[in-house]
């Protein structure tokens, strides 16, 4: 796996100061994606086991609320090992620190069931992610008031509570 960029303080994409992974690979192609050069699955750097220790590293300061992947696409077939392998550590390390995703595809239609994104990682990878903003950016419905999304289809997603109870349970922490 490749990857674009790792900010070490983001606090866009995720609740507190966040350290963000921005994978590369996206077969998405959102009409007006902010990020277009990460849809090459060969664009920036290799993932490499240093790469991870980096991040672990970045997460390590208690002001750290946690790690956010993005994209490119971090549920592209190519991307669920490393990110897997990643997120197992990051949890085993920093249990009280969240984890959250951006995905383009969809949690209960598209992750859960059947999709060219389910393989042999993508339940497990699931399991350690706490917040998924799922769905492709649509720039029609693109609107810049939204907390933690780019277009109104897009879902901030308790991913434990959506898993027990078998249905899709909205994070309750957004501002209203």
């Amino acid at each position: 796996m490749n990857y674009a960029t790792i900010k070490k303080r983001d606090i866009a994409n995720g609740v507190g100061v966040r350290v963000s992974l921005f994978v590369s690979g996206c077969t998405h192609r959102c009409k007006n994606c902010f990020n277009k050069e990460t849809w090459d699955f060969s664009f920036g750097e290799l993932f490499t086991s240093d790469t991870e220790d980096l991040i672990i590293e970045y997460l390590k300061p208690d002001y750290m609320n946690g790690l956010s992947l993005l994209g490119g696409e971090p549920f592209e077939v190519q991307n669920q090992g490393a990110l897997l392998n990643l997120v197992r550590r990051v949890k085993a390390t920093y249990p009280q620190k969240d984890i959250w995703c951006y995905t383009g595809y969809v949690f209960d239609t598209q992750l859960l069931l059947q999709s060219r994104a389910r393989c042999e990682y993508t339940d497990e990878l699931l399991s350690y992610i706490d917040v998924l903003v799922d769905g492709p950016f649509i720039e029609e419905q693109k609107d810049i008031s939204l907390q933690f999304r780019g277009s109104k289809n897009q879902r901030v997603i308790d991913v434990k509570k959506s898993i027990e109870t078998n249905t899709v349970v909205l994070w309750d922490k957004l501002i209203k």
